[in-house]
């Protein structure tokens, strides 16, 4: 190695120990070691950190990377340096002490990263540091990591990053790069805009995540739903459950626990400390299952989620394609799964109708939870509808439920103009039950009580069975054929939209609930799924050992190896260091630490 600088790969492979760049990450690398702004859309388990991390190792100084999650910082913090890096994390988790040590190693020049929450880097005392560094040319760069965060369409808004406009002023000769996992044209215009990046280079990988299986059913006892699904894919596995209410989140991982599951509840209701401890035991216990709001998720780094899972509507595409992108980051098969109704859309609706929002933000917010409907609704492809969203293109994936299990459809259209009519003709005043009653000619004492037994309606739809037009009413509402009125016991009612089905000028196609599929011939991901026939006993004993040196320096078991890499040595079986050291994941650093230690348990294991 001469005595330049040294090169990208050089860092990739001595440092991180991967010997090649996926996708785009060498390019970004290059543009912003070479002093480039840079704006990176990159889906999760893309490899984003890499191309901040490469970059502030290639350039003097301290790079300074902006987190909105200070419980994380740590363990991002703790695998750089597993890795031989020299970086540190600054918030108010640190006592006085700790923290001034921090902030001298800064002073110093002594750090490669510095990893700080929005907060603290606006305060006097933290700018007056960085103009130090500034003005002794060691401030190397500035990563603004999940950027998202400065748009005031996302559910993850954090008006601190707004000042973040202040860096181009104040240190313009500094490069800088922000990235997120997740951004529609529109999110990444205002990120742009808000973080002054207009003219910084712009880096859009592909949205698809071919490792996440997407399945959505219909609710139909969704606990019981949930529970089959974990059961049957994933009963050891650690998954995130997504709820909407706090209540439902607690009351859902309760009755988890009571069926044998390990699960735990996670919501901004509880207090801080709890959060911080069942946040912690997500991110270094095995096969734990996060029951949790939206509060729950952003820059989880935890690399073995095998599922994500929806109880309720999430509030757009973008915000399902976030949600469901912390599954599978390993790069190992993962699924997304979502059980919904019709009343998650009208609880979603009402919700955008009575937030404090402009007329503009509640109707962009009915046009994103419309085209989420969509989503769910499809027939074809779900990940064709998911990266349209996103402005790309896809043939059929193959790994969705309607690929895997195409869906039957019936033409509803008559079923469909007979509900409007029931509507129609029972004043606009009943709930589906009711309707449901008159249309199949049920005599009931409260059909009868209104005279309902006599209305030309009544009877007219004896061919189909409750739960078919449960489903003809829940998809009147869904597409906004009726509406439903809050105020009076959830009554029906037609809207405009409803018009053109009732003089005959439009269609309405429904899916066919599929049969249920039990007869697989594997789990679709198996922790000890390592392909060619290799016996997963090494695998096995890697991962023991793995976990006992984490619990004993208390951090992640994936911040000393992710899973891959110890499936890689269980199937290569190095019998030296060398060969060890061209495992993937394994640099110099971690091959000197650990590499004894793994030859031997291979040893033992042949």
């Amino acid at each position: 190695m001469s005595s330049q600088a040294p090169t990208a790969l050089h860092i990739l492979e001595h440092v991180f120990g991967y010997t090649a760049f996926r996708g785009e990450q060498q390019a970004i690398v290059e543009h912003v070691a070479a002093g480039g702004d840079a704006l990176v859309l990159m889906p999760t388990g893309g490899g984003k950190s890499l191309c901040f991390q490469v970059p502030a190792l290639m350039r003097e100084g301290t790079a300074v990377v902006v987190s909105p999650l200070i419980a994380l910082m740590q363990d991002q913090v703790s695998a750089l340096v597993e890795a031989g890096v020299k970086a540190a994390f600054l918030n108010s988790s640190l006592d006085t002490e700790s923290a001034r040590a921090v902030e001298r190693a800064l002073y110093d020049g002594s750090l490669d990263l510095l990893y700080v929450a929005p907060e603290r880097l606006m305060t006097p005392r933290f700018l007056d540091q960085l103009d130090h560094l500034r003005d002794t040319h060691r401030l190397a760069l500035f990563a603004i990591d999940e950027a998202h965060c400065v748009s005031q369409w996302g559910h993850d808004f954090r008006p601190e990053y707004l000042q973040l406009s202040i860096l181009p002023e104040r240190y313009p000769s500094i490069p800088r790069i922000a990235l997120t996992a997740t951004a529609d044209r529109q999110t990444r215009e205002e990120i742009a805009n808000r973080l002054r990046l207009n003219d910084a280079r712009r880096f859009v990988s592909s949205f698809d995540r071919p490792n996440i299986r997407y399945t959505i059913v219909d609710k139909d006892d969704p606990r019981r739903q949930l529970l089959g699904f974990i059961r049957d894919e994933y009963p050891t596995e650690a998954g995130i459950v997504y709820c909407l209410s706090r209540r439902k989140v607690e009351e859902t991982a309760a009755w988890l626990q009571e069926h044998g599951l390990k699960a735990l509840p996670y919501h901004a209701g509880l207090p801080q400390e709890v959060r911080a401890e069942h946040q912690t035991r997500f991110l270094r216990e095995d096969g734990l299952i996060m029951v949790a709001t939206i509060a729950f998720g952003m820059g989880i780094d935890k690399p073995d989620v095998r599922f994500v899972a929806h109880l309720d509507l999430p509030r757009s595409i973008e915000g399902y394609y976030q949600e469901t992108g912390r599954a599978g980051r390993d790069g190992q098969t993962a699924q997304a799964w979502m059980a919904w109704g019709a009343q998650d859309v009208v609880q979603q609706r009402r919700m955008i109708d009575e937030s404090e929002g402009s007329e503009e933000f509640k109707r962009l917010a009915r046009n994103r939870l419309d085209v989420l409907v969509g989503l769910v609704e499809a027939t074809t492809c779900r990940r064709q509808h998911l990266l349209a969203y996103f402005g790309e293109a896809a043939e059929p994936c193959g790994n969705c439920d309607n690929c895997l299990h195409p869906p039957q459809t019936w033409d509803a259209t008559e079923a469909a103009r007979k509900a409007l009519s029931c509507v129609y003709r029972t004043g606009q005043r009943y709930g589906a039950g009711h309707l449901i009653d008159v249309l199949r000619g049920d005599a009931t004492e409260k059909v009868s009580e209104r005279g309902h037994d006599s209305i030309s309606t009544f009877g007219i739809g004896s061919d189909l069975d409750e739960k078919r037009w449960r489903t003809v009413f829940r998809q009147l509402v869904a597409r906004e054929l009726l509406s439903v009125d809050h105020e009076r016991y959830n009554a029906l009612m037609l809207t405009d939209l409803a018009r053109p089905l009732l003089r005959g000028e439009s269609s309405f196609l429904l899916r066919l609930a599929p049969e249920k599929a039990r007869n697989r011939s594997r789990r679709s991901t198996a922790r000890t799924d390592i392909p060619g026939g290799i016996p997963t006993t090494l695998f096995d004993r890697l991962r023991a050992w793995r976990a006992a040196l984490a619990k004993e320096r208390n951090i992640p078991a994936y911040v000393i190896f992710h899973d891959a890499t110890l499936r890689e040595i269980a199937i290569a079986r190095p019998g030296s260091l060398a060969e060890l050291g061209h495992m993937p994941g394994i640099g110099d650093r971690k091959l000197e630490a650990y590499g004894e230690a793994i030859l031997e348990l291979v040893r033992d294991a042949a």
